[in-house]
């Protein structure tokens, strides 16, 4: 559970880039326009330090287009194809906000070669609006998984040492010292926690595998130099919460007189 949190805190800045990075605004150009002067004003656009990326569609493109989406010929109905040629300028993340996309707008507005532009403005606010909620969830879902994992490790951990209290006090009746019964109990939890952290990562190798086949634009998002970073935190945090859990938990025992052992 850790992991796949982590796995969405890591990469949730990169998921919004990619999300805003999406938002696009259409630039419909006049009719009669050149190639020359298109290749031209796509360069200039090209240029604006606000662009990621354009992609031009001609008339011809625009219509067999609408044409798929409709599923008619209405060009032949129309006797004439009332579509313009167009470049969709997709913005950086930076500037994927409204007060930006005003400017931009009445930037590419002015150049002659242009009839209008459009864009979602619902679409924007919703994206920024929803990119701190679900930032702020994603946070609170961390803290809630961590609290727990923290409770089902330890309760396993004092379990499993409560099935041992008898061999714990005879060790004690025959004089071991209370570091030497810590030290078989700790390497165990080491071993336990590394053992669980490998199941665990192995099991977000899965979810990463499915990832990558099932939504492949996702999975380009996704920075697999942080999954290194992930999987030792995971194998860290396994193996600190067991070392600490089975510490308190031996020293309760540790105390327990050999009447209490049967309560």
């Amino acid at each position: 559970m850790l992991g796949l949190v982590g796995l969405l805190v890591l990469n949730a800045h990169r998921i919004s880039v990619y999300v805003k990075e999406n938002i696009n605004v259409s630039v419909y150009l006049k009719d009669h326009i050149k190639e020359a002067e298109i290749y031209r004003i796509r360069k200039v656009i090209d240029a604006e330090p606000f662009t990621k990326s354009t992609i031009y569609t001609t008339k011809e493109q625009a219509a067999a287009n609408f044409q798929q989406e409709l599923g008619e010929d209405f060009v032949s109905f129309l006797g004439i194809n009332p579509l313009m040629a167009s470049i969709d300028v997709y913005l950086r993340a930076d500037y994927a906000n409204a007060d930006s996309i005003t400017r931009i707008i009445k930037k590419l507005a002015s150049y002659s070669q242009v009839s209008e532009v459009d864009y979602q403005p619902s679409l924007v606010q919703v994206i920024n609006k929803k990119t701190g909620v679900i930032s702020f969830y994603i946070l609170v879902f961390c803290g809630l998984f961590f609290v727990v994992a923290i409770s089902l490790i330890n309760n396993t951990v004092r379990l499993s040492i409560y099935s041992r209290r008898f061999l714990i006090n005879t060790m004690q009746l025959v004089g071991a010292t209370n570091s030497f019964i810590r030290k078989p109990f700790i390497l165990r939890s080491i071993l336990h926690g590394f053992y669980g952290a490998i199941f665990a990562n192995a099991m977000i190798l899965l979810f990463l595998y499915w990832i990558n086949n099932q939504l492949e634009e996702v999975a380009n998002v996704l920075d697999y130099k942080l999954m290194i970073v992930l999987f030792l935190i995971i194998m860290a945090i396994g193996v600190l919460i067991n070392i600490i859990s089975t510490f308190f938990s031996l020293n309760k025992f540790l105390k327990l007189r050999t009447d209490e052992l049967y309560y």
